[in-house]
């Protein structure tokens, strides 16, 4: 039976535009030209539990999912929740980390509850799957906890070493979960209007060119490009998404889960991408370096999350990976040896996403 997308899934979505934009924002800080990557890796770091708090609820959802009361009430105190670990990001993350901490936190220990909460109503490998989830989801929420305990680097060891152990969670007990498989059109569905979110970033980040620097023809031509290739990356994912994808599959949907998060990021470094690009104190080489390494993860993700999930005769072949890969490798080298200015930066990639959702989506 089909699954809807919830109003209150799409609600709790929105509160994740905001951390989207927050987490975007730490790339902006440029130093002597480039990013460093203390400032890269502090992106990184916010992303990851951002996504993951995503998943975790979206799974439940996905799975054992039922809209009544109950459910809807812990979903709002998750809301409470998102919203403390929202105001923590921000390029002084350490001052911030009691508040992270406290907001992360109390959304997987909401999960892990709800997933207790539905093994009692379950049975057979409904139940199997839920208790497993929501026993083995605390031994990372633990270990994250230690992360109180200490200072300095040691703090976000303890962190992540819990958030890894949450994420290899489901990966070690793949054999069980396939027992209950997920609703793959309505996780399609979810990741699909969560990178809406990711392209709306690239939107702000055309409006904050277009508010911050003197109104000319160069201006607009550059925020039109801009346009275009958010249009094009939007094309090539949801025609891709509606018309090539088998939603029928009984599967545990990881390929979905952790290739999004590689495509996630490429989306989110790419919106930032496209406000560096005319910065007057930015390197030139280090941005274009930026953005095609961004679409160079956006290629790679995205081949590898839907290749088994596409009908079998539309799968495409090794010899059109090479193909998109020896585009964007010479559109690179082009840009990179011969200095042009930003917006011809941005035809070199709308070129590229052309031929790619050509390819992709005929």
């Amino acid at each position: 039976m089909p699954k809807k997308v919830t109003w209150l899934e799409l609600f709790f979505d929105l509160l994740f535009v905001g951390a989207i934009a927050s987490v975007t924002h730490v790339l902006l800080h440029i130093e002597d030209g480039v990013i460093h990557g203390t400032i890269f890796w502090k992106f990184v770091l916010m992303f990851v539990p951002l996504w993951w708090a995503w998943v975790g609820q979206t799974l439940f959802i996905n799975r054992y999912g039922n809209d009544l009361l109950p459910q809807r009430l812990l979903i709002g105190l998750e809301i409470m929740f998102v919203l403390l670990m929202i105001s923590s990001f921000n390029i002084q993350f350490d001052e911030t980390y009691i508040t992270f901490f406290i907001g992360y936190i109390g959304l997987r220990m909401i999960t892990a509850i709800q997933y207790l909460f539905a093994a009692k109503k379950e049975k057979a490998a409904r139940k199997n799957v839920a208790l497993f989830l929501g026993k083995y989801f605390w031994i990372g929420i633990f270990v994250s906890s230690l992360s109180l305990f200490f200072d300095g680097d040691w703090r976000y060891i303890m962190l992540y070493a819990g958030i890894l152990l949450d994420i290899l969670v489901p990966l070690l007990g793949r054999k069980k979960l396939r027992q209950v498989p997920i609703h793959t059109e309505h996780l399609l569905e979810r990741f699909g209007l969560f990178t809406i979110i990711l392209l709306g970033e690239s939107i702000v980040s055309i409006i904050s060119v277009l508010s911050t620097e003197v109104m000319d023809a160069g201006v607009i031509f550059y925020a039109a490009c801009a346009i275009v290739l958010v249009l094009l990356i939007w094309w090539q994912y949801f025609d891709n998404l509606e018309k090539k994808l088998d939603k029928e599959q009984l599967t545990a949907g990881q390929l979905i889960i952790y290739g999004h998060l590689f495509i996630f990021l490429s989306l989110s470094t790419t919106a930032a991408g496209i406000k560096m690009l005319v910065l007057p104190d930015i390197s030139y080489h280090f941005v274009v370096f930026f953005l095609f390494s961004s679409v160079l993860v956006y290629l790679l993700a995205f081949s590898g999350t839907f290749h088994l999930y596409r009908v079998p005769e539309e799968r495409l072949a090794w010899i059109h990976l090479a193909l998109f890969l020896g585009l964007l490798a010479g559109l690179f080298f082009l840009v990179w040896f011969v200095t042009i200015p930003a917006v011809f930066v941005l035809v070199a990639l709308c070129i590229f996403f052309f031929v790619f959702g050509m390819m992709t989506s005929k």
